[in-house]
């Protein structure tokens, strides 16, 4: 509770001397607008409507790409972290990939899905792929081989052992990852809707550089960032009650 009243009072400090600073003078007042500014904009954008579109839409395909990219994660990486075969020959292809900036292979999707939904939940997928696939990875070869000799013991099957003894026991890893994937999802949406867009947060900022409204840029990208705050913060709370037994979540 302490640490929350903390983090309003920095908040609160931000903002006052955002706004101590853009009511100088010292600064053009559309290039650097003030907080009252932008919150003015923002419930001009609320009350037409596009705000609450472009949220709903950045939203659903952030969604729908971290959902496919944290699920394919999660089995490749628990996967090769248990069948060394599988990790010494097809690991390093996905270590190559890794390497790739995921904004590098935008042009290259619009080519071949076009500038719809598509290309843009693949990128997003992609980069949250990586993150939560080395964790899964590394969870699962830090599984302490008692555990496994203990389940065969007990004449546990490789199905059981699997989601008995290696799935619980790199939760703290998957947990880890998948924070690590819902922040490059919001990077990646907002990049992909930045080109061949008509809508989504990327688009409005785009646009709202277009017509010089910095005021509507700086919205976008608060909301943008509080979305991603808050997706973050619900996760690691469904997080906290599911796997109670993880003690720390940052």
């Amino acid at each position: 509770m302490q640490a929350n009243v903390k983090a309003l009072l920095f908040i609160a400090l931000i903002l006052l001397l955002w706004h101590l600073v853009s009511s100088t003078g010292f600064f053009n007042g559309t290039l650097f607008p003030g907080p009252l500014k932008v919150l003015d904009a923002t419930i001009n954008l609320f009350e037409s409507g596009q705000l609450v579109t472009d949220i709903l839409t950045s939203t659903w395909r952030m969604f729908f790409g971290l959902l496919i990219g944290a699920s394919v994660g999660v089995f490749l990486g628990l996967l090769m972290g248990r069948v060394l075969f599988l990790e010494e020959t097809v690991a390093p292809f996905f270590h190559i990939l890794r390497a790739f900036p995921p904004v590098a292979i935008i042009p290259l999707l619009i080519v071949w899905f076009g500038i719809g939904d598509i290309a843009k939940i693949v990128s997003i997928a992609f980069a949250v792929f990586f993150p939560v696939w080395i964790s899964a990875l590394v969870g699962a070869k830090a599984i302490q081989e008692d555990f496994l000799r203990t389940a065969k013991v007990f004449s546990k099957s490789a199905t059981q052992t699997f989601s008995k003894v290696v799935i619980p026991a790199t939760i703290p890893f998957l947990v880890s990852g998948i924070r690590i994937g819902i922040g490059m999802a919001f990077i990646m949406v907002f990049v992909s809707e930045l080109a061949g867009a008509s809508s989504g947060l990327g688009y409005l900022i785009a646009y709202a550089q277009i017509v010089y409204r910095i005021d509507n840029m700086l919205a976008g990208l608060i909301i943008l960032g509080l979305l991603a705050a808050l997706t973050d913060f619900l996760f690691v709370k469904l997080s906290q009650r599911a796997f109670p037994w993880v003690k720390e979540y940052g």
